[in-house]
């Protein structure tokens, strides 16, 4: 049994070889692949047919100028990456997860977290010092930590407990870094990344409710090894949304807005308001802030017809705002349209 396993594992070891050949060059001859891996052409053929099983399209072709190639497939199977490919591969991902790339945050971090199971120790540091020096200039996410996205999306992906120092907000202002910091003891549900920030969906286990964190404001995020049973959780980017965009603020209002969606989407970012449709060309506005006089005055100035939902004190300020905007255009002398000159063409 013991001398099975063993041509097993040689096996094993000589296709992931051929892999790698294949990753390495767009075509190899039977004989060079067989030079190569130190077999005949028939073993070359057994394994390229065991790559195939496992859904790699190596195609084989005839002639001069013949001979095998991996070739794109219906799915993306696994990839072999060297050191330096590693490292460049991790780095790019870091950067993307940054919001250097458009609309590929999530989908860079999640492919960060697989490749950092697998990524051998000895590449850590490299990757950690080379990622230090990307930098991102105009429209760019809030810069946050490597290594506090990391082990927060580990803790998500294991379902382990999460400790962090935090500074927080003061009603919609910022706080100085590092003052009022607290420890925070949370379980980690999902990282959600907005145009400007990365934000923690979490169950914060002192104030046994849902709570939303900038990762930005995290400093010593550790993960424990202490495995909690996942909550109904509410939907992670409609909740951390309607809390920076409403929650966060003092006064919060709801306007129903005669325009698309879409419409009134590309004229507010998703972390000013929550833009919902309600069809036949409108929608509904849900945004938040210290005054409401600010709020009114922002959906006043995107251009369309509209209507107060909540607070009721907000329609009666609209009114009053009205009646004083009247007040003051009775007063304006009249503009008087120049008299066109009949001698002038």
């Amino acid at each position: 049994m013991d001398g099975a396993r063993g041509d097993d594992r040689g096996t094993t070891e000589r296709v992931l070889t051929l892999l790698g050949l294949l990753q390495q060059r767009r075509v190899w001859t039977g004989p060079e692949l067989a030079d190569r891996l130190g077999v005949t052409s028939r073993t070359v053929r057994r394994d390229v047919e065991r790559l195939r099983t496992l859904g790699y399209p190596v195609h084989a072709g005839q002639g001069v100028g013949g001979g095998y190639r991996l070739g794109p497939g219906q799915e993306l199977p696994p990839l072999l990456l060297d050191d330096q490919e590693a490292i460049a591969t991790a780095v790019s991902l870091l950067a993307g997860a940054g919001g250097a790339v458009a609309g590929a945050g999530d989908a860079a971090l999640q492919a960060l977290t697989k490749l950092d199971q697998v990524l051998p120790t000895r590449l850590r540091h490299e990757v950690r010092a080379l990622s230090g020096s990307v930098e991102f200039f105009g429209g760019g996410r809030t810069p946050v930590d490597p290594e506090v996205l990391m082990t927060l999306a580990r803790a998500c992906r294991d379902e382990v407990e999460a400790g962090f120092d935090y500074s927080p907000s003061e009603f919609g202002r910022e706080v100085p870094p590092g003052s009022e910091v607290r420890r925070r003891r949370v379980e980690p549900y999902r990282l959600v990344a907005s145009d400007r920030r990365w934000y923690l969906l979490a169950y914060d286990l002192d104030r046994d409710d849902w709570r939303t964190f900038r990762v930005d404001r995290m400093t010593d995020a550790s993960a424990r090894t202490w495995r909690f049973r996942p909550r109904e959780a509410p939907d992670a980017a409609t909740y951390v949304q309607e809390g920076v965009a409403s929650r966060v603020y003092s006064h919060q209002a709801r306007f129903l807005v005669h325009a698309s969606a879409g419409t009134v989407r590309a004229q507010i970012p998703a972390s000013a308001a929550v833009v919902r449709g309600r069809g036949s060309g409108r929608c509904e506005v849900l945004s938040g802030g210290e005054r409401l006089d600010a709020v009114l005055m922002h959906v006043l100035l995107l251009g369309h017809d509209f209507e107060v939902l909540d607070p009721p004190e907000l329609g009666e300020r609209c009114r009053e705002l009205a009646e004083r905007l009247m007040s003051a255009g009775a007063t304006a002398a009249p503009v008087v349209a120049p008299v066109p000159d009949p001698e002038k063409p």
